[in-house]
């Protein structure tokens, strides 16, 4: 189709295209007119990311697009209408309840029908920059729409605070069990090492045992100088039981064996100048060998006592050696023992540490949790509170009144071409050599068209009607 045909089909469809498009923008005209009026207010809030000054914690979940999500939703949940139904006092109003008798025809609860009917005409818009969201609300009466934005934006933050609040409140109570348990059990932990402390005679450990200790080393020490001594005083002994008694320096340094010796010596001497003199059998022969034989039997016998006092020395020597040994068994015991005592009680003073860091671990949630539950501040703020509108938001004359003239016009060509399709006709010269395929042979004029006729457009018109050319004008003209 060509343009020229188009034009021919809308000359020729005009008054339907008209009575189509005038249809179209007085229908939206007039229902823009007769329409309710629709108030639109809007209140905002922002959302404080800043940390909690109770916790002193970052929310770093307050900044996803999750979160502001969470936000809308909460928003538009029921808690937060019934919360608006309850600040408004809603449910007094006898008009509503008679409305919703009609309506609703007493079906469910009033509060349902309420909630429907309050969150058909709620728009949230959270948005995509920043943490403030927008609460709008749409209602004939604008300062009915102003004060349902501001009581929607005020329950909210109620509802975020009642969300933060409640929680806060059950962990108190439940810690507040937990603190009595773990006092409890702490308490329980001490006695028991008070009375082990009582019954052991335990007062200060680590000093006492460093004292034993001390005892112990001195003991070791003391034991081995009696092994050492014992040792020495054994060997003298066995020296003293052999043939070597006389040698011995106890022996040799007694003044008394030396005394004797001397004696013994000068006996000796008389003796053998006796000998040479008088003979064998000489009296005083006799006599000077008589008391050489006493002397020599008075040193053994004083060499028997000393060697018999390094024995009994030995002797001493041993059960001093054995003593200390018993009371080194015996301290070494007592230690042992002391060490296994403080064992005992280092077990029970950690059960007590572990029930202190216990209390206090449930202490310091409980206080937490108690200054939580009485926080009154919200991390949602009202922004702006809304105003009631000067002008209606809907229905927009101006923009449906252009809306109409597009679409109207769009319809009428539309009709227009439809009503072309459902009964063809001829317009116009070329529609007959499109639709037969055949040369015009003749154009008849319009009843109103003009008689007279140039020459020019005569020798055009017989030339269109056989199928000629036409003629080119000559040159130089």
């Amino acid at each position: 189709m060509t343009f020229g045909q188009f034009l021919s089909i809308l000359r020729a469809r005009k008054w339907a295209a008209l009575l189509v498009f005038v249809l179209v923008v007085a229908t939206t005209v007039g229902v823009s007119l007769v329409l309710p009026k629709q108030y639109e207010a809007g209140s905002s809030v922002v959302i404080d990311v800043k940390p909690d000054p109770i916790s002193a914690m970052n929310f770093p979940g307050m900044g996803l697009p999750s979160f502001m999500a969470t936000q809308v939703d909460i928003m538009t949940s029921d808690r937060v209408a019934l919360r608006v139904i309850r600040d408004l006092k809603l449910l007094d109003n006898p008009g509503l309840r008679e409305q919703w008798q009609t309506e609703g025809e007493g079906k469910g609860t009033i509060e349902q029908w309420l909630i429907e009917l309050l969150t058909k005409n709620l728009t949230i818009r959270p948005s995509q920059q920043s943490n403030v969201i927008q609460i709008s609300y749409k209602s004939p009466d604008p300062r009915f729409a102003a004060g349902l934005a501001n009581a929607f934006a005020t329950a909210y933050i109620a509802t975020t605070l009642e969300l933060r609040v409640d929680p806060a409140k059950q962990f108190s109570s439940f810690f507040v069990a937990q603190s009595k348990d773990a006092r409890a059990a702490l308490e329980a932990a001490q006695a028991r090492l008070s009375d082990y402390q009582r019954e052991k005679g335990i007062i200060a450990a680590d000093e006492r045992m460093d004292v034993e200790n001390a005892r112990l080393a001195e003991l070791s020490s003391q034991l081995v100088q009696m092994q050492a001594i014992s040792s020495e005083s054994g060997s003298r002994q066995l020296q003293a039981q052999g043939a070597q008694g006389d040698r011995m320096q106890e022996v040799l340094n007694n003044p008394v064996i030396g005394s004797l010796k001397a004696d013994l010596s000068r006996s000796e001497a008389r003796l053998q100048e006796l000998n040479s003199k008088f003979g064998d059998n000489h009296p005083q022969v006799l006599e000077a060998k008589a008391n050489i034989n006493e002397l020599r039997s008075r040193i053994d016998a004083e060499t028997r006592k000393v060697t018999g006092g390094v024995s009994v020395t030995n002797t001493i020597n041993k059960q001093r050696e054995a003593q200390v040994k018993r009371e080194l068994d015996a301290q070494r015991a007592k230690l042992l023992q002391m060490k296994a005592v403080r064992d005992q009680g280092q077990v029970l003073v950690r059960e007590v540490e572990n029930a202190q860091r216990a209390y206090d671990s449930v202490m310091a949630r409980l206080n937490q949790t108690a200054m939580e539950s009485q926080t009154n501040q919200s991390y949602a703020s009202l922004l702006t509170s809304a105003q009631p509108p000067a002008e209606h938001a809907s229905p927009k004359l101006v923009l449906n009144t252009a809306l109409a003239v597009f679409l109207g016009a769009l319809l009428a060509v539309g009709t227009a071409l439809l009503l072309e399709l459902n009964n063809r006709k001829v317009r116009a010269p070329d529609d007959v050599v499109a639709a037969l395929g055949l040369p015009v042979l003749g154009v008849l004029p319009k009843p109103n068209a003009k008689r007279f006729v140039s020459g020019k457009t005569a020798l055009q018109m017989q030339q269109r009607m056989i199928g000629l050319p036409a003629p080119q004008a000559p040159k130089g003209l």
